[in-house]
């Protein structure tokens, strides 16, 4: 197969064939630029994938504690008809668990300490429908809940801060007050701390308490579950399920989703991971632009060359184009480089990272500091792609310039003194 002689030559310059003193730094400006480009695609796809991996580890441990989807009746009082609800919301194909719950707040006390919880009641038979918190140990210790003990499982962090362990008591200040002769005093109920829970979460594992919802119901005064909670085939659909849900579920309930649900957290880390990408992203733009300066160095080196070219016959556009190629052989090596490197990492970090700590005797993510104690990466196709893309645009683009100037060359004042 014959390439037209603009790809043949341009890939001639790219590799610079001659071996002057000249031409070779043409070519080790030519490398470093190729090298730049590589080392800032490898950057942008290592640190998208491993904040992808952040991301990806928090939400499924958020998820472990929180449902997909909860629906609630109107000022957190019981669902007028539970057995309506948990039918209507299991007739959506994407719904395939239900259980119902409590939600409140309260405060536990233990001598003088005393926090502000979030109580849910729960029914432990039921749990492990919408929840993946109830597997091994955690669902022996939920099975304890049982109703008329009064039995609660604190999160770890909170029975800490407590000062609990299982067996202890504590008592539960409900949030409503009791009438009587003497005024308006608190309801007090002693609870038994059954068993403890580690989410991995520490905004649940500090806050969250758990009780048998029959239990619940008694020291919140309702009739029933205040609530259900939903588990979906497909996490990701949780929005489009909700808006489905509420044009079809009836009665005054509302519906949230777990997007809604931490709008705050996922929206920042929207936000930090557009901002890596901008900053990273001129790390390439960089790398990519110093390709003008060894173009513009390779047309003054090459100008005897154009000129011989053009009194051959070769068009300006022809000329344009040879250098063009030289530019878009150096992006396009220097992006799939960048590729193989960061992908090469990013699939690997849990033995890089491991191998790197060892070696300096230090620990990047100490467990009595950070939520998550290993460096986790998940590399996504929306992400490399779009890296990629642009590389090979900057690229190209820093190419414009210098070719366009190859191709303004006059043959006779390029001859002149050669």
């Amino acid at each position: 197969m014959k390439f037209p002689y603009e790809l043949r030559i341009g890939w001639r310059y790219t590799r610079a064939g001659r071996t002057t003193r000249r031409n070779g730094f043409i070519s080790f400006i030519s490398g470093v630029s190729m090298l730049g480009i590589a080392l800032g695609v490898a950057a942008l796809i290592i640190v998208l994938s491993v904040m992808n991996g952040f991301q990806k580890e928090v939400r499924d441990r958020m998820l472990g504690v929180i449902s997909h989807i909860e629906v609630y009746a109107k000022d957190s009082q019981a669902l007028p008809d539970l057995a309506k609800t948990l039918s209507q919301v299991r007739a959506n194909p994407e719904v395939i668990g239900a259980a119902p719950f409590i939600a409140a707040q309260a405060l536990l006390a233990r001598g003088e300490d005393m926090k502000g919880t979030m109580i849910r009641g729960i029914d432990p038979a039921q749990e492990h429908l919408v929840t993946d918190l109830v597997n091994g140990e955690q669902a022996a210790v939920l099975a304890k809940l049982i109703p008329g003990e009064f039995g609660v499982v604190l999160g770890i962090d909170l029975a800490k801060s407590l000062g609990v362990r299982p067996g202890d008591r504590v008592t539960l200040v409900a949030p409503s007050g009791q009438v009587t002769p003497a005024g308006v005093v608190p309801r007090l109920k002693q609870m038994t701390v059954v068993g403890t829970f580690d989410s991995g979460n520490f905004e649940y594992d500090s806050a969250l308490a758990m009780v048998h919802v029959d239990d619940a119901a008694k020291i919140f005064r309702l009739e029933g579950p205040s609530g259900v909670r939903l588990k979906l085939r497909d996490l990701h659909d949780a929005r489009r399920v909700a808006d489905e849900l509420s044009q079809t579920l009836t009665g005054d309930l509302y519906i949230r989703d777990w997007t809604r649900q931490n709008r705050t957290w996922f929206a920042a880390v929207q936000v930090e991971k557009r901002m890596m990408f901008i900053i990273l992203t001129l790390i390439v733009a960089v790398a990519a632009f110093n390709l003008v300066s060894t173009l513009v160095m390779t047309v003054t080196d090459k100008r005897a060359d154009i000129a011989i070219l053009r009194t051959l016959g070769a068009s300006p556009a022809s000329i344009m184009g040879i250098f063009v190629v030289q530019g878009a052989m150096v992006g396009v090596i220097g992006t799939l480089a960048g590729l193989a490197l960061g992908l090469g990492v990013a699939f690997n970090i849990d033995v890089i990272v491991p191998a790197l700590e060892h070696a300096l005797g230090a620990s990047f993510l100490p467990k009595d500091i950070y939520l998550i104690s290993r460096m986790p990466s998940d590399p996504q196709q929306s992400d490399i792609v779009p890296v990629a893309v642009i590389s090979l645009v900057m690229a190209f683009v820093a190419t414009l310039y210098p070719s366009w100037r190859a191709s303004r060359v006059n043959p006779a004042e390029a001859l002149r003194y050669e």
